[in-house]
C-alpha cells in the first residue's frame, strides 16, 4: 500500500508521508499500550475475584494508566555515579526501536500495511533480537549484580526461545511457499496455518510469551529475586521505554501470530462482508487475552526448569513438526 502512494507522488512528499505514517502507527501502538495495561489489570484483577483500577477517569478506571504514565514522565532521571553513562542511557532505546520497527511489515489488512517485502517473516525475527542487545547492555551498563544478573538471564532466556520460535515458524513457510507475510495470509484463504499446524502454533505461542519476558518466563525480572531485575537501576522515561518495549512487542506477537497462523484479516466462513481488518483485530485481541490469561494461571518457573523446557521440550516438537509438514507436503498437499 505504502510503495503504491510513493510512486505516485514527488520525492519531498515521500519523506512527508513516511513520517505522518509513522506517527500515525506509534499513535495507535502507543493507544494499545495505554489500554492493554489497564485491560491486564482489569482481566487479573476478574480472575482473581477483585476489582481492578476502578477510581481514575471514571467508574471504569480508564484514564488510571494515562495518569501513571504521566506520574512516571516526571519522576526524576537518575543515573548511577559508577555506572557506564553511554551505554545506560543507550540501552533504552536499543530495546524500544526494534520493537517498533518491526510492525512495517505487519500487514493488519490486504491493503493496510507499511512495507510489503519478500522477506518479511525473516526481517521481524532478524531486527527483533536486536532487544535482547538492549535488555543485556542496560544490565551490564548499571553497574549492580543484580541488574547484571538479570541482563544474563534475559540473554540466556531470549536466545534460547528464539530457536524454537524460528523453527516453529517454518512449517509454515514450507506450506505458504513463502516468507513475504502478505501471501503466507493469502495461503490461508481456506484454512487456517493452526489447523495444520496446531504444535507450531502451541510451540510458537510458548515461544513468544517468554521473548516477551512474561509470566511464567519472567525470570530476567523476577521482583521477589532480583528487585527488577536488568532494570533495577532505571527510573522515570528510562524505566518507562523498557516498558514501553515490553507492551510494543506485545502487540506485534500479538499480530504475528494471528497473520501465520489465524488467516489474518481472512473472514470465518460466509462473514466475508466483515472488514478484513475487524477480523484482524478480533483474532489480535484473542491472543492478547490468552497471553494475560496465561499471567494469570501459571507460576513463575524456576531457571532450570526454564532451560530445559525450551532445549528438551520446545525444540524437539519443533523439529518434529518440520519433518512431519514437510512429508505431508511432499506426499498429500
Amino acid at each position: 500500500m505504502m510503495s503504491d502512494i510513493l510512486t505516485s507522488q514527488p520525492s519531498w512528499l515521500n519523506a512527508l508521508t513516511f513520517f505522518i505514517m509513522g506517527a500515525a502507527l506509534l499513535g495507535v501502538v502507543l493507544g494499545f499500550v495505554t489500554y492493554a495495561i489497564l485491560a491486564e489489570r482489569k482481566v487479573l484483577g476478574f480472575m482473581q475475584l477483585r476489582v481492578g483500577p476502578n477510581r481514575t477517569g471514571g467508574p471504569l478506571g480508564l484514564l488510571q494508566t494515562v495518569a501513571d504514565v504521566l506520574k512516571l514522565l516526571l519522576k526524576e532521571d537518575t543515573i548511577p555515579k559508577k555506572a557506564d553513562k553511554p551505554l545506560f542511557i543507550l540501552a533504552p532505546v536499543l530495546a524500544f526501536v526494534p520493537a517498533f520497527v518491526v510492525l512495517a511489515v505487519i500487514p493488519f489488512s490486504e491493503n493496510l500495511y507499511f512495507a510489503d517485502i519478500g522477506v518479511g517473516l525473516l526481517f521481524y525475527i532478524a531486527v527483533s533480537g536486536i532487544t535482547t542487545l538492549g535488555i543485556l547492555t542496560g544490565g551490564w551498563a548499571s553497574n549492580n549484580k543484580y541488574s547484571l544478573m538479570g541482563g544474563m538471564r534475559a540473554a540466556a532466556q531470549m536466545i534460547s526461545y528464539e530457536v524454537p520460535l524460528v523453527l516453529s515458524v517454518v512449517g509454515v513457510v514450507l506450506l505458504s511457499g513463502s516468507l513475504n507475510l502478505i501471501e503466507i495470509v493469502h495461503a490461508q484463504s481456506n484454512v487456517w496455518f493452526v489447523v495444520w499446524q496446531l504444535p507450531a502454533f502451541l510451540v510458537f505461542l510458548i515461544a513468544a510469551t517468554a521473548e516477551l519476558n512474561r509470566v511464567p518466563f519472567d525470570l530476567p525480572e523476577a521482583e521477589s529475586e532480583l528487585v527488577a531485575g536488568y532494570h533495577v537501576e532505571y527510573s522515570g522515561f528510562r524505566w518507562a521505554f523498557f516498558m514501553l518495549a515490553e507492551y510494543v512487542y506485545l502487540f506485534a506477537m500479538a499480530a504475528l501470530t494471528t497473520v501465520l497462523f489465524l488467516g489474518g484479516w481472512q473472514p470465518i466462513l460466509f462473514l466475508d462482508f466483515i472488514p478484513g481488518v475487524v477480523w484482524f483485530g478480533l483474532k489480535f485481541s484473542v491472543i492478547i487475552f490468552l497471553m494475560i490469561w496465561m499471567r494469570g494461571t501459571f507460576p513463575r518457573l524456576r531457571g532450570d526448569q526454564l532451560m530445559e523446557f525450551a532445549w528438551k521440550v520446545l525444540l524437539p516438537i519443533a523439529i518434529a513438526n518440520i519433518v512431519l509438514t514437510a512429508l505431508i507436503k511432499e506426499f498429500i498437499l
